[in-house]
């Protein structure tokens, strides 16, 4: 994955997107190194037959010595084999699983934050974390398994037909069976996995939502309803599970059920043959020990790939249903701009900003959320965007921020089209800061190298935090701001965004809004103390915040247009 930058709050914003996952020739040589392993039991049957055949006609322990020798190293390099293929299979898929999940959470990246259709956190950690893993066992076990049925029972049925053409027509005509009403089964199971991996989705999504929530919920005294809630999706998922084994232990049976109904053909017919009551069926005119042996032998090999297949048949449903929900996050939503890696800066108009004709929907067959909006900021200008709920504020500092691309106009910033890459010139203060479980140091370095213990002192003091940052000195924050409330959550927005010497725009996205007037009027200061020197782009239904700027543009809350003040 490519670099990605952190807003002022704190969340990843921008990824560039991985490698495409391509086909992985690492499954294919791992199939072959397995099935090699299993073509080696026909050459041990073989020297097998001969050897039993040799102590039936009187034969000692130094006349079949050397065959128990190379059965023993057969059987050595067998295990070799077996051992190395499924180490390779491992391995590749392993490294398909990691591709896929880059490409995943790349596309998970490039989506914007104001995408309405991105998946749910919980979903999506559940997705890429946990349903994600059964791709493994799909690509290491079942995909050499079924190139095992495809390939052995031929080479096998090639070895019986010229011994006994009956043998292998038994043989023939049992096949096929297998396949069949497997496939029929398959079907059922892929279906049944589909909806059990959806229904864990939706569940881990549920429980996250609701954790975080879990304040809301206790004073709305709806913790019974949720509970009940939870308990009932449980179940749910507990009937779709027991769906996919009840399905999985199915296909098994009807597998047994035609290998065994082969193999027993096969030893009833060899059976009357060395009896001597059938006499046809062989090209010789009739079955020896040895030649009779040898067919039995390969009997339970000839089924035994479709065994294998039928062992993991359930890790196809699970694996092909997986891949569809890990690839169905790489869907195209509503996507970042495009943007060059490194953009030059314009010093001599370092932070100007420009909307020119911009109009956005955020549902191609919606209403327009933005319609024909013209905006000149310029640089070091404070600018109050002033209007009621739904009238685009927050919609215009996405646009600007680089979040989404508008559908008509233009979004430059110093001459330069809104995107990504600008992101380490502009500050974002938003509405919910994200808060990480840790010091305060920490949430407000987020890891930067270049922010030394000075710079946090002095963002701190900025913010008015000093007093904040002494009693919580020796306790860590809660993960997602456990125990700071919105005001200190906002400052710890305002310090993050004073750490970075290079923000030459500032946008703030209803920085006072729930707040009391006095937190308020803090929270403007230090924002105005924030922007000296920079510009300033606030989002606000407050006339006390949007009467300290420079300049209140008044939004039409019907098409986003600058309305007549």
């Amino acid at each position: 994955m490519g670099s990605a930058y952190l807003d002022a709050s704190g969340k990843q914003a921008f990824g560039k997107p991985a490698k495409a996952v391509g086909k992985n020739a690492g499954l294919r040589k791992a199939a072959t190194v397995q099935a090699l392993a299993s073509l080696i039991w026909i050459p041990q049957a073989a020297i097998l037959a001969a050897a039993v055949g040799r102590i039936a006609d009187g034969g000692g322990f130094n006349d079949v010595l050397w065959f128990a020798v190379y059965i023993a190293l057969l059987g050595v390099a067998k295990s070799c084999l077996e051992a190395a293929g499924g180490r390779m299979a491992f391995r590749a898929a392993r490294a398909e699983l990691t591709a896929r999940r880059e490409l995943a959470a790349a596309a998970l990246a490039r989506r914007s934050p104001i995408d309405s259709t991105r998946p749910s956190s919980g979903e999506a950690a559940s997705i890429i974390g946990e349903q994600a893993e059964m791709i493994v066992p799909y690509l290491s076990r079942f995909q050499p398994a079924r190139f095992k049925a495809s390939a052995v029972p031929l080479v096998i049925l090639a070895c019986v037909f010229p011994i006994s053409w009956i043998a292998a027509l038994i043989l023939l005509f049992a096949m096929p069976l297998i396949p069949v009403f497997m496939a029929l089964i398959g079907w059922r199971a892929q279906a049944a996995s589909e909806k059990q991996l959806a229904a864990t989705g939706g569940l881990n999504g549920f429980l996250l939502d609701r954790l975080r929530g879990m304040t809301t919920i206790r004073s709305l005294g709806a913790v019974d309803a949720t509970a009940t809630r939870l308990r009932t999706d449980a179940d749910e998922l507990k009937t779709r599970t027991m769906a996919v084994l009840k399905i999985a232990f199915l296909s098994s049976a009807v597998l047994e059920l035609f290998a065994v109904l082969g193999v027993a053909l096969v030893a009833v017919y060899i059976g009357f043959s060395l009896l001597g009551e059938i006499r046809f069926g062989a090209w010789t005119g009739g079955l020896d020990l040895a030649n009779g042996l040898f067919v039995l032998l390969l009997a339970p090999a000839f089924f035994e790939p479709m065994r294998e297949l039928s062992a993991v048949w359930h890790d196809r449903a699970a694996g092909e249903a997986a891949i569809k929900a890990i690839d169905a996050l790489s869907a195209e939503g509503l996507q970042l701009p495009v943007g060059s890696d490194t953009v030059a800066a314009n010093e001599s108009a370092a932070g100007a900003i420009r909307l020119e004709n911009v109009g956005f929907r955020y549902d191609r067959d919606g209403k327009a959320a933005i319609e024909a909006f013209n905006l000149s900021i310029r640089p070091g200008e404070h600018v109050a965007l002033l209007g009621a709920s739904g009238s685009g504020k927050s919609t215009l500092l996405a646009l600007i921020a680089g979040h989404a691309a508008c559908d008509t106009g233009s979004v430059t910033i110093d001459g330069q089209p809104a995107n990504p890459a600008l992101q380490a010139r502009i500050a974002w203060v938003g509405q919910k800061p994200h808060i990480f479980a840790g010091t305060i140091a920490g949430n407000i370095s987020l890891g930067r190298p270049d922010v030394s213990p000075q710079v946090v002192a002095e963002a701190l003091d900025l913010a008015k935090l000093g007093r904040f940052a002494s009693l919580h000195a020796r306790r860590p924050l809660g993960d997602g701001g456990l125990g700071v409330s919105g005001g200190e959550a906002l400052r710890l927005a305002i310090a993050r965004a004073a750490c970075n010497p290079d923000a030459e725009i500032v946008l703030a996205d209803e920085p006072t809004a729930h707040l009391d007037a006095e937190t308020a009027s803090d929270i403007t200061e230090s924002l105005i103390a924030l922007a000296k020197g920079r510009t300033l782009v606030v989002a606000t239904h407050d006339p006390r915040l949007a009467a300290r700027m420079d300049r209140t543009i008044m939004l039409d809350p019907e098409t986003a247009r600058e309305a007549a003040e």
